[in-house]
């Protein structure tokens, strides 16, 4: 079972997974309006595993028997100066998560709620992969600068982005 201080920190969790999703659905939409539909299509792709990431914690705290808490979801942004300023976001974005799984992590520890530490392994290594990927986004859009044709090209290979669940 879990402790009061978990479950409310893991509901936290649930709506800033929530959120995340919601932000990528937001700068999918702002991609698709300026020309850049494979941008959209990884952003939506993004938007499709933080949901899910949402609804592991959600499906979690059911289990150890707790009650899930559903909270507002603040509106995010809706427009970018441009396709780097959305990537430079993401990056912030996912740095911060880090620190939020990191919390928990740190809260199971400090309960020595063992389980709880275990199933968020998945998350912590998760955000390494997610920090890496902005990150590499990022740094090649530094590298094309203004460079319209370099900019569509990689546009097309983020439209190649499916979107595959992990298995449990």
């Amino acid at each position: 079972m879990l402790s009061k201080s978990m479950e409310k920190a893991l509901n936290g969790q649930v709506n800033a997974e929530y959120y995340s999703a919601y932000l990528y659905l937001s700068m999918s939409s702002y991609f698709d309006s300026v020309g850049l539909p494979g941008c959209g299509n990884w952003m939506k792709m993004q938007f499709q595993e933080e949901w899910l990431h949402g609804s592991k914690i959600y499906d979690y705290i059911i289990e150890r028997g707790g009650r899930v808490i559903l909270q507002a979801i603040d509106q995010p942004p809706s427009s970018w100066d441009s396709a780097r300023a959305v990537f430079t976001e993401v990056l912030q974005h996912e740095q911060k998560v880090t620190g939020l799984i990191n919390a928990l992590a740190d809260l199971a520890l400090d309960e020595r709620d063992h389980a709880t530490s275990i199933f968020l392994q998945w998350f912590i290594s998760e955000q390494v992969e997610e920090e890496a990927t902005a990150g590499g986004i990022l740094d090649k859009m530094k590298l094309i600068g203004d460079d319209n044709a370099a900019m569509l090209a990689m546009d097309q290979d983020l439209a190649t982005r499916v979107f595959t669940a992990p298995s449990k």
